[in-house]
């Protein structure tokens, strides 16, 4: 996994090479400024096929360059300015051409010139097709990259634009920007802060079948555990994520378990949560499931038609009452009397922590960003709106902040519960 490149509104270089995936380098900028970076972005001339400079110029705020013989730019050695002023140059998507101009030390255009005249660290994020990228020279080339230091993000697997599968996708522009700019001195958990913990995370809805096509389930995108996921991995964690079905591509290094209902998730949960020190019950699970499932798809009969529903298990409440047991955060999604509803679930849950956001139409499900508080015995902290990755970093810090001063520093982190006081509304 890439080393994490430490920053406080740090200077990043974007090179933007001709693949598809260009059309998500608006949202890799986006998330780049969203952890207060300051993104320069340099074009080859087959990117400019995919991706305009107007887009890419509103969401950086500056000029694109994309010609190495631009008089104006040229006439004070702009492209060594540039290579100097960078803190880290990024190429994403960086295709099977650009790694062999890479590879090769070509000074072919602006952009290779600029990786040539650096000082600074390069990462790359390929992406091509699957073939593309299993071929022996573009392996090659990979290799040659890093020996020589670059980092190299991804690629992914899964659907590519071909209609293929297999290996070749740029990773997410999420992941991409939270690899390069790291752990911000001011905000988020620092690499190697939860080292030797184990921390289990469940994520996304789960789906309670009706009938063989139809089920119950909610508006749950998975983003807030996916990214808590991610942030607690980045910290040092070792991170297993039981995950609903969602459309989000399994953060680097954890490993993931899917799942589809609110009984095998239960099931799931329970199996792994053995020696883990934190859990982290950020999922959306079904609180009712249907009593009995059709075996054949419901026909449209009558004018009305009544489920009857059997409350879920309670996997949080399960968890929580372990003995010797994790560290619990619960979530509490509510769309009214937030405070309140989340306070009465701290108590009666028993829980160490509880992060609470309120969701609708307009906010929380199916949204990039989200705001929270986050209650505990004795104390509570608010967070304004941001993205969700980033508010998954401070929340991590957080809550290894917490999980020290309830279980201790020791080498080895006592794992018997706190009793709570009966008065967990007094901050």
């Amino acid at each position: 996994m890439p080393r994490f490149i430490e920053t406080d509104g740090m200077n990043i270089l974007l090179g933007i090479s001709g693949g598809i995936a260009a059309y998500k380098t608006p949202e890799l900028v986006r998330r780049l400024r969203e952890r207060s970076a300051d993104v320069q972005i340099v074009m080859t001339a087959s990117a400019e096929e995919f991706v305009t400079e107007t887009a890419l110029q509103a969401v950086s705020g500056h000029p694109v360059r994309n010609n190495l013989w631009d008089k104006e730019a040229e006439a004070s050695m702009s492209h060594i300015d540039l290579a100097r002023w960078a803190d880290v140059v990024l190429i994403a998507p960086a295709t099977a051409e650009i790694m062999a101009r890479l590879a090769g030390g070509a000074a072919s255009d602006l952009l290779t010139t600029l990786c040539l005249a650096t000082e600074s660290p390069i990462v790359i994020a390929p992406a091509m097709n699957h073939v593309m990228w299993s071929n022996a020279a573009v392996q090659a080339n990979r290799k040659t990259l890093e020996q020589r230091g670059i980092e190299i993000i991804g690629p992914d697997s899964g659907s590519q634009a071909c209609g293929e599968t297999g290996a070749g996708r740029m990773s997410d522009p999420d992941e991409i920007a939270a690899i390069v700019c790291g752990r911000n001195s001011s905000r988020g958990a620092a690499p190697g802060l939860l080292d030797g913990k184990a921390v289990l995370v469940t994520a996304g809805p789960t789906r309670e079948p009706i009938d063989p096509v139809r089920y119950i389930s909610n508006r749950s995108s998975g983003k807030m555990g996916y990214a808590m996921a991610a942030a607690a991995r980045a910290a040092g964690a070792r991170v297993v994520l039981i995950s609903g079905p969602v459309d989000i591509s399994s953060p680097r290094g954890v490993e993931t378990i899917a799942v589809q209902t609110a009984e095998e998730m239960y099931e799931a949960t329970h199996a792994q949560i053995a020696d883990v020190d934190i859990f982290i019950a950020a999922a959306a699970v079904s609180d009712y499931r249907p009593d009995s499932v059709e075996a054949q798809k419901i026909k449209k009969n009558d004018a009305t038609l009544t489920l009857r529903l059997t409350r879920s298990k309670d996997i949080l409440a399960s968890v929580a009452a372990l003995q010797p047991g994790p560290f619990a955060v619960g979530f509490a999604a509510e769309t009214n009397d937030v405070r309140k509803y989340a306070l009465a679930k701290l108590k009666n849950k028993q829980l160490d922590m509880i992060i609470a956001n309120k969701v609708g139409s307009d906010r929380g499900f199916d949204h990039d960003e989200n705001t929270v508080d986050v209650y505990w015995q004795g104390g509570s902290k608010s967070y304004p709106t941001a993205a969700k990755t980033a508010l998954a970093e401070d929340l991590v810090l957080l809550i290894a902040e917490r999980y020290e001063a309830v279980r201790g520093t020791g080498t080895q982190p006592s794992l018997a519960r706190p009793k709570h006081a009966t008065n967990p509304e007094k901050d």
